[in-house]
C-alpha cells in the first residue's frame, strides 16, 4: 500500500471512524491535493458526503489587505454551518507561505477571527462529546519543510515517521499507543492537583472536576499526549517555555508567565515581547485553557510546527486563552495558544504530592 493511501485510510478510518451517511468537510490548501484526492477515495467508499474547501496560495493575505470591512467583519457561512451540522471535519495543514499574514494590519486581523467565533465556538461545543468527528494533520510542503530547516524529502519521512505510516499496521501501532496512555489518564484523573517542577517550571493547577484525555489519534494525527484544561483560577507561580513559540505568523522566544489566582500578571519575553503584549490584551488570554504532557518519542525534534511540537515526548506545554469542553473547562477565548518547555534535563511531575514523572518519562 503506497503512504498516501495508507495515511488516507489512518484518517479516514481510524482518526475519524467515518461511516455511511457522514458528511465530512475537508479544509486545507491545494497544495494538499494528493492527499486529499486520497481521503475523498476512502470516504467515498465508506459512503460518506465529502465536501472540500481548498484555498489557494495568498488567499488569507489578500482578504485581509483589500477586502472592504463589511467583508472582514461577516462569518463564513458555510464553515460555520458544518461545524454545527457535519459529523466530520479534517483539516489538513499544508501551507503555501508560513508568513503570509504576518505583515497585515493586526486591528482587522482580529475583527476577522471575531468574525469567525461563533463557527469557533460551535467546533469547540461539539468535539467535546464528539458529536463532531475530528481530525487536524499535515501534508508536508516546501513551506514547512524550510521552517524545519529540512529538504522536503526529509521533513516527508519525518510526517510519516511521526504518524507511524512506516509501521506494518499503523491503526494497531495508535492502539498500543491508546492502552499506554490511558494508565497516564487513569492516574491523573484520580488525582486533585498536579505540579510541574523544575529548571524550567514551579507551576501547580487544581483538576477537580477537570477530565484528563488520552489523545490517541482520533482528534491530531500524529498525536501522543495527554491534556486537560486546569481549574482557571487555581493556577499558581511561573513557567519558562524553553522552545520557541509561533503564533499567527509570528515568533517568540523565552517567554516566561508567572501565575496567581489563575490570573497572568507579568509576562517576559527574549524576543517578540511587543506581540507578546498584543496577544495578552486580547480577551480570555491571560489565562490558561490546557496543560498537557507530549509522549510521542518518535518526534525527535522541533520542527516549528505546535501539531507536532507539543507531543515530543519529554516535553509539558500549557496553552493561553480557549479551554477545552471535553475537560470541563470554561475559559473562551479567540485564542489558543500551546507554549512548550523541556522537562528532560530537570522536570518532574507530581500529582497529589507523588512523584509521577521524572526527567522525561513517567514512573507509572
Amino acid at each position: 500500500m503506497e503512504l498516501l493511501e495508507k495515511y488516507a485510510h489512518l484518517l479516514v478510518h481510524y482518526c475519524l471512524e467515518i461511516k455511511e451517511g457522514d458528511r465530512l468537510l475537508i479544509r486545507t490548501t491545494t497544495a494538499a491535493e494528493p492527499l486529499v484526492r486520497e481521503v475523498f477515495r476512502h470516504a467515498a467508499r465508506a459512503g460518506a458526503e465529502v465536501y472540500t474547501d481548498l484555498s489557494f496560495e495568498g488567499q488569507g493575505r489578500i482578504l485581509l489587505e483589500e477586502a472592504p470591512p463589511v467583508l472582514i467583519d461577516r462569518e463564513d457561512r458555510f464553515h460555520r454551518q458544518a461545524m454545527e451540522e457535519f459529523e466530520a471535519y479534517l483539516a489538513i495543514l499544508a501551507p503555501h507561505n508560513l508568513r503570509e499574514t504576518a505583515e497585515v494590519d493586526q486591528e482587522r486581523a482580529v475583527r476577522r477571527q471575531k468574525a469567525l467565533q461563533p463557527a469557533q465556538e460551535a467546533y469547540f461545543r461539539r468535539i467535546a462529546d464528539r458529536s463532531l468527528k475530528r481530525s487536524l494533520c499535515q501534508y508536508p510542503t516546501h513551506a514547512q519543510a524550510q521552517e524545519t530547516g529540512m529538504s522536503l524529502e526529509a521533513y516527508t519521512r519525518f510526517v510519516y515517521e511521526a504518524c507511524r505510516l512506516y509501521d506494518a499496521d499503523p491503526v494497531a501501532s495508535w492502539l498500543e499507543v491508546r492502552a499506554m496512555q490511558q494508565r497516564i489518564v487513569d492516574v491523573l484523573n484520580r488525582a486533585g492537583e498536579v505540579h510541574y517542577e523544575g529548571a524550567n517550571a514551579d507551576i501547580r493547577f487544581s483538576t477537580v472536576g477537570r477530565t484528563w484525555i488520552n489523545s490517541d489519534g482520533r482528534n491530531n494525527m500524529p498525536s501522543g499526549e495527554v491534556f486537560t484544561s486546569p481549574v482557571e483560577d487555581s493556577v499558581q507561580g511561573w513557567i519558562r517555555f524553553s522552545y520557541p513559540g509561533l503564533y499567527q505568523g509570528h515568533e517568540v522566544e523565552g517567554v516566561t508567565l508567572h501565575v496567581k489566582d489563575g490570573l497572568i500578571e507579568r509576562w517576559e519575553a527574549e524576543r517578540g515581547m511587543e506581540f507578546l503584549d498584543h496577544i495578552f490584551s486580547l480577551e480570555g488570554t491571560r489565562r490558561f485553557g490546557e496543560a498537557a504532557i507530549g509522549t510521542n518519542d518518535r518526534i525527535t525534534r522541533m520542527s516549528r510546527n505546535i501539531l507536532f511540537d507539543e507531543k515530543i515526548g519529554g516535553t509539558v506545554h500549557m496553552a493561553i486563552g480557549q479551554s477545552y469542553l471535553q475537560c470541563g473547562g470554561k475559559n473562551k477565548s479567540t485564542v489558543h495558544w500551546d507554549m512548550i518547555t523541556d522537562m528532560t534535563a530537570d522536570g518532574r511531575i507530581r500529582a497529589d504530592g507523588s512523584l509521577i514523572y521524572e526527567n522525561g518519562r513517567f514512573l507509572i
